[in-house]
Parts: C-alpha cells; structure tokens; sequence
C-alpha cells in the first residue's frame, strides 16, 4: 500500500448510545476538516463502544479492518421480544413476564442457558434482522421493514467463537460473545430467546474489542477537536 502520511491514520473511538455510526463520521469530517472519513463497522445507535474511524488514505483498508475479530458485551431481556430485536423497537411479551403471562413457564436455570448458549458456539448460519442495512432487491431491508413489508433475509455463514456468561438473573441475562465479521448480536439475542422459548431481545450492547483495539483506549468524540486530533491519529500502517 506504500506509506501513509501522518493525516492518514485511524482514530478509536468511543461512540455513545444514541447517534449512528454515520453520526460519528460527520462529526470527526467537521473536527478534521476532511471529506474521506469512513468507519470499519457499524454500531446501531443504541449500542455504544470501539468504532474505528478511517481518516483519507487508510479508508482504502476498510474491508482489513472490518474482518478483524470483534468482542461485544450484551445484556438480553428475557421474556419480551422487539421487532427490531433492540430496544428502539416494539417490545411485545413472550412466554413469561414478570409473572403475568403462562405462569406455567419454568424459568430457565443457569445450566439450560449455559447448554443452548454453547449451540451458537461455532460456524453458524444467522438470518440477519430485517430492521438492518442489508439490500434486498436494491433497496435496504429497514427501509421495506418500516412500510411494512417482510424482507425475505437469507441466512448467512458466520463464526462466533466464544460466548461467556457474565450474569444471569431473569429476566436479565449479560454475555460477552468474541466473533468474526457480519454477527448480528441483535439476532444472535433473539435466537438465544427462541432456543429458551421465551423470547428475547437485545437490551444493550458494548463492542469492547476489535482486533487489538480495546475500549479502554479509545477517545470519546466531545474530547477531540480541531487542535487536538492530529496527536490522537494512528498509524495504519498494520
């Protein structure tokens, strides 16, 4: 690729739950004074943690970067399913809630959980969530899900390598998953949820890790401005 110019890097940042990944870019486009800024991967705006930014010539290692292993900590909301499988959709109950639906429905034990976790452990085939950027027939699956149609999603290959249970006490159950390019964790919640037969839906996510990259030196966007960012740029030179 030859070498990169100190304006060429990436920068890890932080992004916070609310704005889009796209949000992020024009925000540091502004701060950098640039119009080649992409991103290696992209966060729904609940969901907050590392976001690599690409800044002018290292946007041309995006698919590199996109393929490195990625560590997300989620906590799934047992019991209630969304249609988006994230908060910002419509939560609806399952099987149980807090005891006021099926109160024949046996609460799974840490065990049961521990086994149908283990199932998703692997090379598996995911269908992505119709409320995701995927194109069906041209146009993106959100947006035919938001008219209220159905997208057709065909299911994909991916690799999930490790899933470590870090908490369970229902209807809460908080897991850290380790896994390669195109997982939906949104989908991966929801899969869990059917395999329980309770349902469930992805409350919250962190993405902690990508590659090398870890949380803890990343850069929250409200610290960088047009003085500083230059000193917090990274080689791309991998």
């Amino acid at each position: 690729m030859g070498q990169f110019k100190s304006m060429d890097g990436i920068l890890i940042i932080n992004k916070p739950a609310g704005p889009t990944s796209y949000d992020i870019v024009d925000q540091i486009k502004k701060i950098t004074r640039t119009k080649k800024v992409g991103h290696a991967g992209t966060l729904d705006p609940f969901a907050q943690g590392v976001l690599i930014i690409l800044i002018n010539q290292a946007t041309k290692l995006q698919t590199k970067f996109m393929d490195m292993p990625k560590t997300y900590i989620g906590t799934l909301k047992l019991g209630e399913t969304s249609n988006t499988y994230d908060p910002e959709g419509k939560i609806m109950q399952s099987s149980r809630n807090n005891g006021q639906t099926n109160p024949n429905y046996q609460i799974p034990s840490i065990q049961t959980v521990k086994n149908i976790i283990n199932t998703f452990i692997g090379e598996i085939e995911q269908i992505p969530p119709i409320h995701s950027a995927i194109k069906v027939n041209g146009e993106r699956a959100y947006k035919l899900a938001w008219k209220g149609e159905k997208p057709e999603l065909k299911p994909r290959k991916i690799k999930i390598y490790n899933i470590k249970i870090l908490d369970y006490k229902w209807p809460y159950l908080k897991i850290e998953v380790n896994c390669g390019r195109g997982t939906y964790i949104r989908s991966l919640a929801h899969d869990i949820g059917q395999k329980l037969d309770c349902g469930a839906y992805l409350q919250t996510l962190i993405r902690t890790k990508i590659g090398k990259f870890i949380i803890e030196n990343s850069i929250a966007v409200n610290d960088l401005n047009s003085q500083n960012w230059t000193k917090k740029i990274i080689s791309a030179n991998l």
